[in-house]
């Protein structure tokens, strides 16, 4: 098969290419990237992808792309993905969620449907934030659980997932869906929790904590989530959902308290540190932990999230490989070994707006 991944030079997608490459290098694979402010083309570094910079939006170029490639799988990552953002402007997301992937639709209906009628897959990543939001005892959400979204980015993911479900039951595209929990891991770029809380340490910024840090989150390794997308393309059944989770559920504040102990002992155990971040409080022997701030909650802030996997264990074989403390140690290492990398992501305009959004909060 020849796939095609849209969104593959963001964070999760491009991290699926380099996952399916090692684990599948006989596969060609076509990359789609509108190369937005969090898409970047180092993030493909070394690997064999063509690369195409173009809009989900565009449904003549994916309809090309889809023939002149022979793709058979397209697996779709691009979205606009930052509650905050999409607090302060909806728009982008209804119409990178919601009217692209409704293009990408279109174009695989006219190119495998009514076109080649070539065996073919759909597979659409979704997110855990289209169930809403749990209560301390509630049970963990399965497949079955109730759709509640809770802002804009959720409700735009929420109306992709059920476009992909309907095209599906309606024109009989073959099509997989998965919902996953937070990712985390290497090239995340750094306006989500853990890569911004990272960075902030490391510059000696305040680490903004919502409300009273105890929202709860499901922590899933990015490669894990590879994984089970993976699996997804080789076991599962068309028209199916599957969620993807890390098993590691954690309160956000737990999550910074880890953080803040693992740069501490990471200057402790290399000198080296304190010369290249100077500004870090662990640079002068203070705990990380003091750029702690408490600040106003976000505008309709779940309060739990927890991932249900019984279904893709069972199903298709998943076992999450990561444990949150194992795979955060690898996190951390990357980006103190990676800092070419994000110092280049990190251009002027998103320095403003982490200083307008978090860093002095």
């Amino acid at each position: 098969m020849t796939l095609l991944v849209t969104g593959g030079a963001g964070f999760i997608g491009s991290n699926f290419v380099h996952f399916h490459e090692a684990r599948h290098p006989e596969t060609p694979i076509v990359v789609l990237d509108a190369l937005t402010y969090a898409g970047n083309r180092a993030n493909l570094a070394g690997s064999n992808a063509h690369f195409v910079h173009g809009d989900i939006r565009d449904q003549a170029l994916v309809e090309t792309l889809l023939r002149d490639h022979a793709v058979t799988t397209l697996v779709h990552f691009a979205a606009e993905s930052h509650v905050d953002r999409s607090i302060l402007g909806p728009d982008a997301f209804i119409d990178t969620n919601i009217i692209g992937t409704h293009s990408l639709l279109k174009a695989a209906r006219a190119v495998w449907l009514a076109g080649s009628g070539q065996p073919h897959r759909f597979h659409h990543v979704s997110t855990d934030e289209v169930y809403g939001s749990l209560g301390p005892q509630d049970p963990a959400f399965s497949e079955t659980t109730p759709y509640a979204p809770n802002s804009p980015y959720s409700a735009s993911k929420a109306a992709s997932d059920h476009l992909v479900r309907a095209y599906h039951h309606t024109y009989g595209l073959q099509v997989t869906t998965s919902n996953c929990s937070n990712n985390y891991g290497p090239f995340h770029f750094p306006e989500k929790l853990i890569p911004l809380f990272i960075l902030n340490a490391l510059h000696g910024r305040n680490l903004p904590i919502y409300g009273d840090g105890q929202q709860v989150r499901d922590w899933l390794h990015v490669a894990d989530h590879a994984l089970g997308i993976s699996l997804c393309l080789e076991k599962g059944t068309p028209g199916e959902v599957y969620n993807i989770g890390g098993g590691a559920e954690m309160a956000n504040l737990a999550v910074i308290d880890t953080l803040c102990s693992a740069v501490d002992a990471a200057f402790a155990a290399d000198p080296a540190l304190a010369q290249r971040f100077p500004d870090a409080p662990a640079a002068s022997g203070k705990p990380t932990a003091s750029l702690k701030t408490f600040v106003t909650d976000r505008p309709g802030h779940d309060r739990r999230y927890a991932i249900d996997c019984t279904k893709i264990e069972n199903a298709l074989g998943y076992r999450a490989t990561h444990s949150f403390e194992t795979g955060f140690a690898a996190t951390l290492a990357w980006y103190l070994a990676n800092e070419p990398w994000w110092r280049a992501v990190m251009d002027g305009s998103y320095r403003d707006w982490v200083e307008a959004n978090y860093a002095t909060r």
